[in-house]
Formats: C-alpha cells, structure tokens, sequence
C-alpha cells in the first residue's frame, strides 16, 4: 500500500510519517519549499526522511513570498514570548487566526499531495494537522479536512472513474501535543532531526556543524514555546536543545 506525506520536518508531520510506516505504508514524503521564512526546516524534513527509509522524498519548490499575507512569507514580524492559551496570540484585524498562518497553505499543500498521490495511485494522503496544541489555523480544523476529501474525490480521474477513493488522514488532530511526542518516540522517531521554530538564528558557533546545526531554535515564537511545552508534559528531554 501506498501512501502520501505531508512533511515538513516538525514535530507533528514526522511523527505522522511513522505512524503511517508502522501502519505498513510504503511513504511518499512531500515537502515544500516555498520561500518561507522558517526555510531551514526543509533540512530536517530530509534529515527525517532519509532516516526513516522513505520510498520516495520530493521537494516541490514555489514562492509564497510573491504573494504574501504571512508573518512566514513576508517582513512582518514573528511574534514572540506570547505564551501557549489562544488569548496570547496577536490576531490579524476582526479575527482569532494568528499572523504566522499563510494564505491557504494547506490547500496548496494538500492539492499537490492529491496530483501525486493520483499519479502513484496511493489513496491515502497523510497530513500532520492538529486542532488541540496549535495556533489556531483554519486550515488545520476536521471540517476543513473533510471538506477537502470530497472534493478530491470529485476533483480526480481516477476517482471519477471509480478506481480509487482518496482518504485524507490526519492521526493526530485530537491529540495533545505532549502525547504526540509520546507517540513518536514509542515509535523510534529521532526529534534532534526536526525543526520546530518560526524564526530561524543562525548561529556562529555551529556554523561547522552541517545543515542541521548552523541554524538555532529563537525558543520564543508560537512553535518553540508549543513544542517546549509539549517535551515537558511528555516529561521527554528535546534533544534538539542538545544538538
């Protein structure tokens, strides 16, 4: 069996990948570069790739930037020391939706996700989203995900024609995030391999240490705080801090 996923070399989309190899899929792993701020994360989506024996892995590449509308595609600033409840983050105008969200992301995501997976015939596409530990991304809700699912399977040949219903799985939208890296290390995921953080610093010290080590966590944005968090209460030392 096939299956395609969404990685983008953090905590929640590798943990989905071993959870869908222990299932006995054979992986198709999707990344994306698309100009974001947080680029340095494409290195860990190989790094994780790479260990975990995927069938496949392609980097698809496209500028966001062009269009904007995102703390992570643009000169906005990237919020910080703002804590995990949702009445800390800074919202866009007459909205709950955090300025680090990009203009419909994971539908961009998720429709290249579906062109390949037609491709390879694989019916099921494997996205890391989760409605409980996370900024309050639309695009990351069970309504959302199960309206993308019927349209590809109207959208589609191949499913038109009947040979093959497309699922969108998301194991982890109703976990916390402490349980996902529970999950993850149950399964032999190496989270010193992922990347977590919204802002990037490089870092003069590990500028020798290769792709993985040039660049340190702020440990101050959403995604650092979230995924601080989420070690403690899975009372799981990150090993990223000591790579």
């Amino acid at each position: 069996m096939k299956a395609v996923v969404l990685l983008s070399g953090g905590v929640d989309s590798s943990t989905t990948l071993a959870m869908a190899q222990s299932e006995g899929f054979e992986i198709y792993a999707l990344s994306f570069d698309y100009n974001q701020r947080h680029k340095r994360e494409l290195e860990s989506a190989k790094a994780v790739a790479s260990s975990l024996g995927v069938k496949k892995h392609l980097v698809l590449g496209f500028d966001l930037r062009e269009i904007g509308g995102s703390a992570l595609t643009s000169e906005i600033e990237v919020p910080k020391d703002r804590g995990t409840g949702p009445s800390s983050f800074i919202l866009h105008p007459s909205s709950l939706i955090p300025v680090t969200y990009v203009p419909a992301r994971n539908t961009i995501f998720l429709s290249f996700g579906l062109a390949w997976a037609e491709v390879l015939e694989a019916g099921h596409i494997y996205v890391g989203a989760n409605a409980v530990d996370y900024s309050g991304y639309p695009d990351c809700r069970p309504e959302y995900l199960k309206a993308f699912e019927g349209m590809a399977n109207l959208a589609t040949k191949i499913s038109v024609e009947g040979r093959l219903r497309f699922s969108i799985k998301a194991p982890l939208i109703s976990m916390k995030k402490s349980d996902i890296i529970k999950e993850g290390a149950g399964l032999g995921l190496d989270y010193a391999l992922t990347w977590s953080c919204y802002d990037p610093q490089f870092s003069e010290e590990e500028s020798g240490a290769g792709p993985l080590g040039a660049y340190m966590p702020c440990g101050r944005c959403d995604s650092c705080v979230i995924r601080a968090k989420g070690f403690k209460e899975a009372g799981i030392e990150d090993p990223l801090l000591g790579h």
